[in-house]
């Protein structure tokens, strides 16, 4: 469980302005599904879904999400992990393939979200990217309210891991507009499990 706790150049939780509002957040907190609901809210909230607003600032590390106060749902799920792991909650990362239809007609993306370690419940998946009509993600465990049912050719990869996949990081810090993220989004054509280690094949 230590993995999901590090700190890396992404997941930067010792950033002043991340440890300030990590503490803010738990204050009061006697339960760490209450921090975790804290968390949560505040990135899903409080920071702008970059593809919603159509913001041309692309973030990837946590703290960066936080000056800048908008992400692409990987980089939100970024500054979620280092908040909570701030907190000393064990954070990781999931993903799913989605249709991009929003954006560009017949192309599939990886979708970036979180799981929570939570005393007791277990892991609990969360996706921070930001409400909307249609998209109404809640923090309430056991049950997980995601902000996206699965459709058509639509799947969860199944690992949860500690650090972002390399593809998502990437991306994130190679395409820096709007329009050259919708053109660039991160895909995985063909995830496999490999039933031992849950590894997913084919990354691009």
């Amino acid at each position: 469980m230590t993995k999901f706790l590090e700190e890396t150049n992404i997941i930067d939780y010792s950033n002043q302005d991340i440890q300030k509002l990590a503490m803010s957040l738990s204050t009061d907190c006697k339960a760490d599904v209450e921090i975790a609901k804290n968390c949560f809210e505040y990135v899903r909230d409080n920071i702008n879904h970059t593809g919603d607003y159509k913001d041309n600032t692309t973030t990837c590390k946590a703290s960066d999400v936080l000056k800048y106060k908008t992400g692409w749902c990987y980089a939100k799920s970024h500054l979620l992990a280092a908040l909570l792991r701030a907190n000393y909650i064990p954070t990781g990362f999931c993903y799913q393939r989605l249709s991009c239809g929003e954006y560009k007609e017949d192309i599939f993306c990886l979708h970036g979200l979180n799981a929570i370690y939570l005393k007791d419940y277990g892991w609990y998946k969360v996706d921070s990217r930001g409400n909307k009509e249609g998209v109404n993600a809640q923090f309430n465990p056991p049950i997980e309210k995601l902000a996206f049912e699965l459709g058509e050719n639509e799947f969860n990869l199944p690992k949860i891991y500690e650090k972002p996949l390399e593809i998502i990081v990437q991306t994130l810090e190679k395409f820096k507009t709007y329009d050259e993220m919708i053109n660039n989004f991160p895909d995985i054509e063909l995830a496999k499990t490999d039933n031992k280690n849950e590894e997913t094949n084919n990354l691009p």
